[in-house]
């Protein structure tokens, strides 16, 4: 048996390859189905099975897609419905992958028809799970993510409970536990940086497996303290409900070269966004007027996700020479097929040819500390509350990133902002939105709280943070 995690930084997602004797099971497949079909056609072997452990949220699958072009049969655990065919299977069912067998288990809580999938090999050993979003390393799956249904949070945090002790932890220790997200995912509290643990070292280290929790503790522990899920996760899982367009598709009307004219008609007929996904320091040193930094080289699929409302929002594009192809697919990983193309020759050509351009200030940390200790200013913070309540610098207000469509009525217009996050990724996505809403009087700290810290402004932590963003 041949076990092969695929994991997806961006999404912090983990799709799963499984082979035994020619034939292929993928579990929790990403939008783009290349990667598997040409693996399994590498191996000579074929796909027989698409597994999916839930109606994913945080990303849209390619399971409809990799179904067609394979003739492979989707499961889903018992309770699930869609609008393509599938095999809703039962409690127990068990499926033949050449000489191994996957047996589901039935394991609701993070949604109603979350299922775990068991690997067992040719031996009869039973080796590994494939949790999806009902158990994590460190962490368990949030329970209020359900579509459209009328059970309460509480009710599926109380479903997990009996899951996670009736199914799971009565397996042997030695089992492998790969989940479907690692840390960086909002499908989870307080995931792992690792990717996959043995079930024993889960059931010694994760606080939601403690032999002596009860119920209602573990009710009160995994439901208190959630954000609010991004906008994007539930059209996400009614997508994956529901099946969605080919990505060939996707992809042929995405990936197309646009002169500045043709860019600029789109830009003032069309209602398009123009998002630019090259790096913070270069949209700060000039950029289209009004369009909206996200950057490729950050998490740049789940913010898109949480900043754009409508998922059918036109899109045009600036991306750096080469990796046009890979901004169209990682917009598609969350709904967004609406891409109408990117300008061809990137932000040069839109200067050489004369047109408006719009910059933001930005300024070093230490030129901060200079005007911290001279001028009375106004900082926002647009990290996290948590991140924010950790660490925080003296003065600064928390107007976190996540939530700038529903509190942009808190920052005035009239006054002059400092803005930072940890890194200097997340400021620039913030000051590139209340640009295009006509607040211009910003300044971006370049490299953020990580930068700041290192300075002597007054602040609440001592330890300057090692990952930023």
């Amino acid at each position: 048996m041949k076990i092969e995690q695929i994991y997806t930084g961006c999404l912090a997602q983990g799709a799963y390859y499984i082979e035994s004797n020619g034939e292929v099971a993928i579990i929790d497949p990403l939008r783009e189905t290349d990667p598997y079909i040409e693996k399994a056609k590498k191996e000579n072997a074929k796909i027989k099975y698409i597994f999916e452990t839930h109606f994913h949220a945080d990303f849209v699958s390619g399971h409809v897609d990799l179904a067609n072009k394979t003739g492979a049969k989707i499961i889903y655990g018992p309770g699930a419905k869609t609008e393509y065919d599938i095999h809703e299977a039962v409690d127990g069912e068990v499926f033949k992958i050449g000489d191994i067998k996957i047996k589901v288990l039935h394991t609701p809580g993070h949604t109603p028809e979350s299922a775990t999938y068991l690997a067992i090999d040719e031996h009869g050993k039973e080796k590994a799970i494939f949790s999806g979003d009902t158990l994590f390393i460190g962490d368990v799956g949030r329970p209020d993510l359900a579509i459209k249904s009328d059970l309460t949070k509480e009710d599926l945090a109380g479903m997990l409970y009996d899951s996670l002790r009736n199914k799971i932890m009565t397996l042997p220790d030695d089992v492998v536990v790969y989940p479907a997200h690692g840390a960086g995912s909002a499908c989870g509290k307080n995931m792992s940086k690792e990717t996959h643990d043995l079930l024993g070292h889960q059931k010694e280290v994760n606080y939601a497996l403690r032999a002596d929790m009860t119920k209602d503790e573990f009710i009160k522990e995994v439901t208190t303290g959630i954000l609010p899920p991004p906008q994007y996760f539930a059209k996400n899982a009614k997508l994956n409900q529901s099946g969605t367009n080919s990505l060939d598709t996707v992809l042929k009307t995405g990936k197309v070269p646009l002169s500045v004219d043709d860019f600029e008609t789109y830009v003032n007929h069309e209602g398009a966004l123009v998002l630019d996904t090259r790096k913070p320091q270069e949209f700060a040193n000039g950029h289209i007027p009004n369009s909206i930094f996200i950057g490729i080289d950050g998490s740049f699929a789940p913010w898109v996700g949480a900043l754009i409302p409508d998922l059918n929002q036109p899109i045009i594009f600036i991306a750096d020479e080469g990796r046009e192809e890979e901004v169209v697919i990682r917009l598609s990983r969350v709904g967004y097929d609406n891409t109408l193309g990117f300008l061809e020759g990137g932000f040069n050509a839109w200067k050489e040819a004369n047109k408006e351009i719009d910059t933001v200030k930005s300024i070093s940390a230490s030129e901060f500390a200079a005007d911290y200790k001279t001028k009375d200013i106004n900082i926002l913070d647009v990290r996290k509350p948590s991140e924010y309540e950790a660490e925080m610098v003296e003065k600064a207000i928390n107007r976190p990133l996540d939530f700038v469509n529903e509190e942009m009525n808190e920052i005035d217009a009239n006054k002059e902002y400092y803005i930072h996050c940890l890194g200097g990724y997340r400021s620039m996505i913030m000051s590139s939105i209340l640009k295009s809403r006509g607040i211009h009087n910003i300044i971006d700290v370049a490299g953020g709280f990580g930068a700041i810290c290192k300075t002597d402004i007054p602040r609440t932590v001592f330890v300057c943070p090692s990952t930023l963003e």
